[in-house]
């Protein structure tokens, strides 16, 4: 199983022109009788300088072999930002499997490897939570503060190693993110767009199949065609043992391996996460040294209570 290229073209275009507002683009609303969301297809057309015509089939993926002048025109219309331009293009493009025969099955990308210096820059780093994603939110490698504030990723088999799987199905994720809602919406997004970067992976295909039947909030967000990339950000954390830590994240792509990025958080200096963040690192590095998880927890919430 792979992506459904003209499907997921169709899709991800209606989607786009349902966000456009007629009156914001000088166009009538008709009283607001309109039957669909957003624009028609004969309004994107119009404004896209091209035939009802070409954009039908390029919406209905009837071909696949659209110039680059129709789709710089299509993403003009349609407000596209550079991430989701170079979606469509992936979607609406000949790709390099298309030469391959048709008797051939899918294969996925080879298995991706974590460099031993990239695994050392990870320990370095033990001030803050860092760790490696790769391909479809697989998480590679991690360093202890990461494990401490998300979970232990060493203690889960490898297919449960993944960001996608663990926020839709693990139940502590719930309660980790205090705006767990968009942490979804974030992942989903970053999901559609690996799936876009490697339509033909089988693995891909399984995990967004996996999801769909496992998540009723997976199948609500996946629904609403977002696409992200991962790069900086918050998010505002809720640790069971040492309470709130607002946290930043920078993403550093390996320019040898695009489909791997190391995401490092940082804190601001003396705020009251940094404070706690300190404290989930010496949570951790009690919990290596073998101190009972209850002692060190309720001492560490001894310690932090302002009281």
């Amino acid at each position: 199983m792979t992506l459904d290229r003209r499907a997921e073209l169709g899709e991800f275009l209606r989607s786009r022109r349902a966000r456009l507002r007629p009156e914001e683009l000088g166009l009538p609303d008709y009283g607001g009788r309109r039957r669909v969301p957003g624009l028609r297809r004969e309004e994107l057309a119009r404004l896209a300088g091209v035939s009802v015509d070409h954009y039908v089939r390029l919406e209905q993926g009837r071909t696949l072999h659209f110039s680059e002048a129709v789709l710089d025109a299509v993403a003009r219309a349609l407000r596209l930002d550079a991430v989701e331009r170079e979606h469509l293009y992936r979607l609406a493009r000949p790709w390099p499997e298309a030469d391959r025969g048709r008797d051939e099955q899918p294969s996925s990308p080879p298995l991706q490897q974590v460099r031993p210096g990239l695994r050392r820059l990870l320990d370095s780093a033990a001030d803050v939570p860092a760790y490696i994603v790769g391909r479809n939110t697989d998480v590679l490698a991690w360093n202890r503060l990461a494990a401490a504030l998300i979970t232990d990723f060493g203690a889960l088999p490898p297919c449960r190693r993944n960001l996608a799987r663990l926020v839709f199905l693990d139940e502590g994720m719930r309660s980790l993110y205090a705006d767990w809602r968009g942490k979804a919406s974030d992942v989903a997004a970053y999901l559609r767009l690996a799936a876009g970067r490697h339509p033909d992976d089988p693995q891909t295909a399984a995990l967004i199949e996996e999801l769909t039947r496992e998540s009723a909030e997976f199948r609500e967000v996946w629904a609403e065609h977002q696409l992200k990339d991962k790069t900086h950000g918050r998010y505002l954390y809720r640790h069971p043992v040492v309470g709130e830590l607002d946290l930043g994240y920078e993403t550093l792509r390996l320019p040898d391996d695009p489909d791997q990025a190391l995401i490092a958080h940082t804190v601001e200096e003396g705020s009251s996460s940094q404070t706690a963040l300190r404290l989930l690192a010496s949570w951790a590095q009690e919990s290596a040294l073998g101190v009972p998880l209850g002692d060190g927890a309720r001492r560490i919430r001894l310690d932090h209570d302002p009281q």
